[in-house]
C-alpha cells in the first residue's frame, strides 16, 4: 500500500460519486464538471459542498478559491476536425501561485491518489481560474 493511500481517505460515498461522475457524463452534451478539496484535519479527500454539477467553465472559475488548491474533475465534449465527437474526462490540478507551502504540499501529495481513484485519462495544471480560457485548446492539442 503507498503512503499516499495510508494518509488521505475517501469515504466510500465519495468513491460511489466518482464512479457515478465517471459514468454519468462519458455521453454527455455540455461540459461537466465537480470540485474536490482536501480537508485539513481529517485528510479526507471529498466533493465541495458548494454545488454538486457544474457544466460551464465561468461557473467553475468563479468558484474556485484565490489562494487554494482544488482537484476539479472535468467531461468536455468537443468535436475533433474529423468530425468525431469526444468527451475527454481530465482532472485539473488547480495550484495557485498565492497559496502557502503547506497547502502546496497537502494537495502534492494527494495528486496521484485522486488521479488514480477518479480514473481520469490526463492531469492538467493551472495556476489560475484564467487558464480555463485556454482549456478547449489544451484539451483538443492532445
Amino acid at each position: 500500500m503507498s503512503s499516499e493511500a495510508r494518509l488521505y481517505t475517501f469515504s466510500q460515498e465519495t468513491k460511489d460519486q466518482l464512479r457515478k461522475f465517471r459514468l454519468g457524463t462519458s455521453r454527455a452534451r455540455d461540459p461537466q464538471a465537480v470540485i474536490y478539496l482536501i480537508d485539513r484535519a481529517t485528510k479526507e479527500i471529498r466533493q465541495d459542498e458548494d454545488k454538486t454539477v457544474y457544466t460551464s467553465l465561468e461557473e467553475i472559475a468563479d468558484d474556485l478559491p484565490d489562494n487554494s488548491p482544488r482537484f476539479v474533475l472535468l467531461s468536455y465534449p468537443m468535436t475533433l476536425p474529423s468530425g468525431r465527437l469526444v468527451c475527454p474526462y481530465v482532472m485539473l490540478y488547480y495550484l495557485p501561485i498565492t497559496c502557502n507551502s503547506e497547502l502546496r504540499m497537502l494537495y502534492a501529495g494527494a495528486k496521484e491518489l485522486m488521479r488514480n481513484t477518479s480514473e481520469v485519462g490526463k492531469v492538467l495544471d493551472m495556476e489560475s481560474t484564467n487558464d480555463l480560457e485556454e482549456l478547449p485548446d489544451r484539451l483538443s492539442a492532445t
